[in-house]
């Protein structure tokens, strides 16, 4: 791969003709694949061999974004609908000086203002504590909890960076299809019976899809993980405090973990994830917040606790996802007049199904538009490119269905 004899996806031969290709013993060749699989550099797919893995760092960029053209590629919130961080900011310490905090090495972990708003709305019953980010809380969950080569369920198309958690820590993704109301039945439950120890799902706003829980499909699918009740389950809610809340699969497994981040709604750079879980996962995952970085800033901590409580906070949120749902649904409907199959039910993002992602992207950054290729966030999924609407002005959603239109058609024709 590194010489450029084989690209992503090439199918790898057998250990037994690489063997002898190489002048190898079949062990020492056997142990190598091992080695490239803990690396992430090889995946194996039942029943179908090994092949070359996407790269690790694919960041879901296109090869080039011509001066002027519209940043659809990104997925962050429109800092413009943002609440304003600097009163927080200037709140927090102004109160800082009047009281200055305890040694932050012996105080809890997570900030008393924010671990009683949370305890509030947390799960009944559940233990509550913090992390760096949503991402943050998933990967500490999976590093905590499982072991070297265990499998996980991912969601499929599903968020790169989870895939990428994965790889650093020597796990195996298996795929479970995804559509509107949220994970497949039947691919969690292959997943599960393929021998998944773990279940990573996201409740709404899933990236790159849209997908969120129905009541139906979260009772289905807590009826499928009642049956492998030692199965860690792990919800990614990562759209927090924005919109309305959807069913929760929280509790239906002896360990799990809701992690719901802040930064969609009040700020990326506030890197805090509301975490809740059974005791044992939630202290697990403390631990290993311990171990490294000890804790997460109080100082943030305060400023998200002051903004969750600020007067002014909750109709800027309101305001905010109207206009991120009328930026969404304004192209999803300029989509649906030009007969583009496009899914985004909620979030940020519009996914729409293409023949080939590479000239998809390329036509359309001529055209003016950058958007994301689909391969960074499918495994076993047919190819598409992901539109992040959040900063789509709703006036520019005809101009750019008419070119996706227009690209989508061409591209589809036979060559």
């Amino acid at each position: 791969m590194v010489a450029g004899r084989r690209r992503p996806g090439d199918r790898l031969p057998s250990v037994r003709a690489l063997a002898a290709e190489l002048h190898l013993s079949p062990s020492t060749v056997a142990a190598a694949l091992a080695e490239l699989r803990r690396r992430g550099v090889v995946v194996t797919r039942d029943r179908s061999g090994s092949e070359i893995a996407a790269p690790a760092d694919a960041s879901g960029t296109i090869p080039y974004l011509p001066e002027g053209t519209v940043d659809l590629l990104h997925g962050g919130p429109d800092t413009e609908l943002l609440p304003d961080l600097g009163a927080a900011l200037a709140r927090v310490a102004r109160r800082l000086e009047a009281a200055p905090p305890a040694d932050a090495y012996q105080a809890d972990a997570i900030h008393p203002d924010l671990a009683a708003w949370w305890r509030e709305r947390a799960p009944q019953g559940a233990a509550v504590t913090v992390a760096g980010g949503a991402m943050d809380a998933v990967e500490r969950t999976l590093a905590a909890t499982l072991r070297h080569g265990d499998r996980v369920a991912v969601e499929d198309p599903g968020y790169p960076p989870v895939r990428r958690a994965l790889r650093a820590l020597g796990l195996e993704a298996l795929p479970v299809p995804v559509d509107p109301e949220g994970p497949s039945v039947a691919g969690l439950e292959a997943a599960l019976a393929g021998g998944a120890r773990a279940a990573i799902v996201t409740p709404r706003a899933q990236n790159p899809t849209g997908a969120a829980l129905s009541e139906d499909r979260a009772d289905a699918l807590r009826a499928v993980l009642a049956r492998h009740a030692d199965v860690v389950l792990v919800e990614d809610d990562h759209l927090g405090l924005l919109g309305h809340d959807v069913p929760t699969l929280a509790g239906a497994t002896r360990r799990w973990v809701l992690a719901r981040s802040v930064s969609k709604a009040l700020g990326p750079d506030l890197r805090v994830a509301l975490v809740a879980g059974d005791d044992d996962t939630v202290d697990a995952v403390a631990t290993r917040l311990r171990a490294g970085p000890g804790w997460v800033s109080h100082v943030l901590q305060a400023t998200v606790a002051d903004l969750l409580v600020a007067p002014d906070t909750a109709p800027a949120l309101a305001r905010a996802w109207r206009a991120y749902g009328e930026r969404r649904e304004a192209l999803l409907d300029a989509l649906a007049a030009r007969g583009v199959a496009a899914e985004g039910p909620t979030g940020f993002n519009v996914w729409v199904p293409v023949a080939d992602e590479t000239s998809t992207c390329l036509a359309l950054a001529d055209r003016g538009w950058g958007v994301g290729p689909g391969g960074p966030f499918r495994i076993a999924t047919g190819p598409g490119v992901r539109i992040t609407t959040a900063r789509l002005h709703p006036s520019d959603a005809e101009r750019l269905a008419d070119d996706v239109a227009a690209v989508v058609e061409g591209t589809a024709r036979p060559r």
